[in-house]
């Protein structure tokens, strides 16, 4: 939930407008996230949500425009290194170490380095073992620390990269289009994993095209279609079958059970 002391918030954008190429992805948006909030970013392909997640972790950089405005954690500038620090990333963009002969265990302590596996270069601490077996135990794969990443399951090397995002104690969480390419178990698995970190006190932003994907302890819904936010408000306001109707452009039917929404 939001706080209500002078603590910066996690997200501070406004009137911002980014590019990709010669296409604006994003337009005149207007974006604040508290830390401590759980906030759902929902919307169909190419409504610009993986980009939003980009200009947050500046890989991206909005257009100078005036009145536009952008801060994360209260700062409007940042070392990208340093910004690794405070904000882990779960992107399908990462699976890419499930192509490389690496085992779990330094899959996870490559985190540290910001690196693809761990070379020689590297000096790996005893405080770093010791914080990878804790959070390979906190995510319930333990058994992954010397397994091949590429013997792993999707649903398992998915908990692996949530690790090595989880190896700074970052004050953020984003989860990036996070149960694609999972089977109906592994979703299952992973969303059980971001319902504990949602307990633990971290905060989530998650982007995604998944209903259900949106875990109980979300609380918050933004809805963004053709590069805007058209929507922004509390779950049970906005998950509502003619509004998504609407942003998605499809009919669809939509039903909640035991805090998940499911739409057909």
């Amino acid at each position: 939930m939001p706080r209500g002391d002078s603590t910066p918030p996690l997200i501070d954008f406004r009137c911002l407008s980014v590019m990709r190429g010669d296409k604006l992805v994003l337009r005149d948006l207007n974006l604040r996230i508290e830390l401590g909030e759980h906030v759902a970013i929902l919307g169909p392909n190419g409504c610009g949500k993986s980009t939003l997640i980009q200009t947050i972790t500046r890989d991206l950089y909005p257009l100078e425009r005036e009145g536009s405005f952008a801060a994360i954690l209260g700062s409007e500038r940042w070392n990208v290194a340093d910004l690794r620090f405070h904000l882990g990333i779960v992107s399908n963009d990462l699976m890419a170490f499930c192509t490389r002969e690496i085992i779990g265990r330094d899959a996870v302590l490559s985190g540290f380095f910001s690196s693809a596996g761990v070379w020689p270069h590297h000096r790996v601490t005893s405080g770093m073992r010791r914080k990878t077996q804790e959070l390979l135990e906190l995510l319930e794969v333990p058994h992954l620390a010397e397994r091949m990443v590429t013997e792993m399951s999707s649903g398992e090397a998915r908990r692996i990269l949530i690790a090595r995002a989880l190896v700074h104690d970052p004050r953020a969480l984003l989860f990036d289009e996070p149960s694609n390419s999972l089977d109906l178990l592994a979703q299952h698995e992973l969303r059980s994993i971001m319902r504990k970190l949602a307990a633990s006190g971290i905060t989530l932003v998650l982007v995604t095209h998944h209903l259900m994907d949106v875990i109980p302890e979300i609380d918050r819904v933004i809805l963004m279609s053709a590069g805007r936010i058209v929507a922004d408000g509390p779950k049970t306001e906005l998950l509502e079958r003619e509004r998504l109707r609407a942003v998605f452009g499809v009919r669809l039917e939509l039903a909640q059970h035991d805090g998940y929404y499911h739409i057909w």
